[in-house]
């Protein structure tokens, strides 16, 4: 029997575009943190992260892409690579799931039937085509050694004028620097959390925590069972299903169920969800979306700072608790996740 070869590849998007890496490459994925600015570095290393005691460059993929850099978001995130004995993070807008890709469904580099191709054609090793959406697959070894020639940037980050526009851009090293005071405050406490776990903290058995708001209360939960934040789109309701069934969204193509997990929690529900994110879970074969307030960080706890829920606290729904632990000024709810959605009564019910 033949059987078609497959790899890894962990995909995100980046302005619009979807992009792949083999997850042979990839070490570890944690929201954007503030950033140290280096001058002497290449135009593309737009700083380094104290990571645990070992000092991090990160990557803006923009500008290895000879592009524009946007404005850093609190919802971007960095993956670090590495290659042979190099290791690098890449800012990207959002980390989706790793996919298995048949080699046949990847067409090799495109030929643009021009002798010397751009800068980003390095690049890429192919495009993955099976997944719904075209997927650029990057090469990490190319990401981190190739340059190119100083005369192939369309434009220079140091005042000099783009060609053709009649306009300049200035060069401006600081982090993020039109972000507000709180997504500044959350930035510098995201780096500070990855710098103190060097301080004296085992990073073996360290648990990574996605955190979410629900009704401005903070609850964390297992990362490794979410895929990905995204936007809340149009909304198709279901029949004869409970209130906490909120309906169907398309998400690429892809019917995912949004629910609303707060009354198995026992908060209130006499109000809708602020802000319009998602938050989808794959757990054993389930995919769903949970409907939350906001994204507010993503971050290492330690299980000897989970505490158990305090009796003062207890209900008939703490059995979706696994515990309490600190988080900024508050203590957050540690959530069961996968008991939440295959014991909490949230199957869809089509019957009439």
């Amino acid at each position: 029997m033949n059987v078609s070869e497959h790899h890894s590849f962990l995909i995100f998007s980046l302005n619009g575009s979807r992009y792949g890496v083999t997850t042979q490459a990839v070490q570890e994925i944690f929201f954007l943190p503030a950033l140290t600015p280096i001058d002497e570095a290449p135009r593309d290393i737009v700083g380094v992260v104290n990571l645990r005691g070992e000092v991090l460059p990160v990557m803006d993929l923009n500008l290895r892409f000879f592009q524009r850099s946007l404005d850093y978001q609190i919802t971007d995130s960095i993956i670090v690579i590495e290659w042979q004995t190099v290791k690098i993070g890449l800012i990207v807008n959002q980390v989706h799931e790793v996919q298995d890709i048949p080699l046949e469904a990847i067409a090799p580099q495109i030929a643009y039937g021009r002798q010397n191709g751009s800068p980003s054609h390095h690049y890429i090793t192919g495009v993955a085509k099976n997944l719904g959406e075209l997927v650029m697959l990057l090469n990490p070894e190319q990401l981190i050694e190739y340059s190119g020639s100083p005369e192939t940037p369309p434009f220079e980050l140091n005042g000099t004028e783009i060609p053709g526009s009649g306009t300049s851009v200035q060069k401006d090293r600081r982090f993020c620097p039109h972000a507000t005071p709180e997504d500044m405050a959350l930035f510098q406490e995201r780096a500070e959390n990855l710098m103190k776990l060097s301080e004296g903290e085992d990073f073996t058995g360290l648990m990574p925590i996605a955190v979410i708001g629900l009704n401005d209360e903070y609850f964390g939960l297992d990362l490794n069972v979410v895929r990905e934040f995204t936007d809340i789109r149009d909304i198709t309701p279901i029949p004869c299903c409970p209130s906490r069934i909120i309906g169907n969204m398309n998400l690429r193509g892809e019917i995912v169920t949004l629910i609303d997990i707060r009354e198995s929690l026992n908060l209130p529900i006499t109000r809708a969800i602020g802000g319009t994110k998602v938050m989808v879970v794959h757990i054993d074969e389930l995919v769903a979306g949970i409907a939350i307030q906001e994204v507010c960080d993503v971050m290492y706890l330690h299980p000897s700072k989970i505490a158990p829920v305090p009796a003062a606290i207890h209900s008939a729904n703490d059995e979706y608790l696994r515990g309490t632990a600190p988080y900024r000024e508050k203590m957050m709810s540690l959530l069961d996740l996968p008991k939440i959605l295959i014991q909490g009564e949230l199957e869809v019910n089509e019957e009439p």
